[in-house]
C-alpha cells in the first residue's frame, strides 16, 4: 500500500499545481491572442473580397468568442497571482463607485467621508465587476455583454459608515442584484463573471476588507482613515 500524504505535503502538491495551472492559462491566453489576430486578418480579407455577409458573420463571431475566451483567460491568471496594491492615502471611496456605478443609482451618506488608503485603479475595477455581475444576464446572444443591456429596474447602490471592531469602514450593498445560481456568488467561479466577482473579492480582502451576499445583495465592507 503507498502511505497517505501528510496534509503538508498535499497542501504543498496543490500550491505546486495551482502555480503550473497558471502558467498554462497564461500561455494558452497567448495563443487565443494569436488566433485573434489571425481570425482579424481574414476578416479584413474578407470584407475587401466582398465575401457572403454570412460568411462575414461567422468570422465576426469568432473574434468575439476568441475575445471572451481571452478575457477570461487574463482574468484567471490574474487571480492566480497574488494582489500588489499601491495604495495613495485618503482616497475617496465615494467617488471611485460612483464613477464604477456607470448608471446604476447610488445612494451615499451626505456630510459623511469615505476616505481610505486605497489602490484607485485595483479597487475601481473590483467596483465595477461586482456592479457588472449584479445585473442580468444577456439571453439568446452569444456576444451580448452585461454593459450592453438595459439597467436592472430596481437595481441600486448604497453606501454608508459604520464602526467595526473599533475602527470606520464603509459599508457598500448592491440591492436588487439578479444573481446566477446558488452558493456564495463571490466563490462559485460561474463562468467569466464568477470569475470576476471572485477576482474583485481577492481585490477587497487585499485592502483589509471582505466581500459577501445575502438575499439578492452583494455586500463589500472596507476600513476607512480615522477622522
Amino acid at each position: 500500500m503507498k502511505p497517505l500524504i501528510s496534509e503538508t505535503q498535499d497542501a504543498e502538491a496543490l500550491r505546486e499545481l495551482g502555480r503550473a495551472a497558471v502558467q498554462v492559462v497564461h500561455d494558452l491566453k497567448n495563443q487565443i491572442n494569436g488566433l485573434k489576430l489571425y481570425a482579424t486578418f481574414l476578416r479584413k480579407r474578407l470584407e475587401k473580397a466582398e465575401r457572403p455577409a454570412d460568411e462575414l458573420e461567422t468570422i465576426s463571431k469568432l473574434i468575439a468568442g476568441l475575445e471572451r475566451a481571452a478575457t477570461d483567460t487574463a482574468t484567471l491568471v490574474r487571480y492566480g497571482r497574488p494582489v500588489e496594491l499601491r495604495r495613495a492615502p485618503r482616497t475617496d471611496l465615494s467617488r471611485l463607485l460612483s464613477a464604477a456605478a456607470e448608471g446604476v443609482p447610488v445612494q451615499t451618506e451626505p456630510g459623511e467621508p469615505f476616505e481610505g488608503d486605497f489602490d484607485a485603479p485595483a479597487l475601481s475595477e473590483a467596483l465595477k465587476n461586482i456592479t457588472a455581475g449584479a445585473r442580468p444576464r444577456a439571453t439568446g446572444s452569444a456576444g451580448a455583454t452585461p454593459a450592453a443591456m438595459p439597467e436592472q429596474n430596481g437595481l441600486e447602490i448604497r453606501l454608508r459608515r459604520e464602526q467595526h471592531e473599533g475602527t470606520p469602514h464603509a459599508v457598500i450593498e448592491w440591492r436588487g442584484a439578479t444573481l446566477d445560481g446558488e452558493g456564495d456568488p463571490f466563490r462559485t467561479f460561474a463562468g467569466g463573471h464568477g470569475l470576476r466577482l471572485a477576482l474583485a473579492a481577492r481585490i477587497i480582502q487585499a485592502h483589509g476588507g471582505e466581500a459577501a451576499h445575502d438575499s439578492g445583495v452583494l455586500r463589500v465592507r472596507l476600513p476607512l482613515a480615522k477622522r
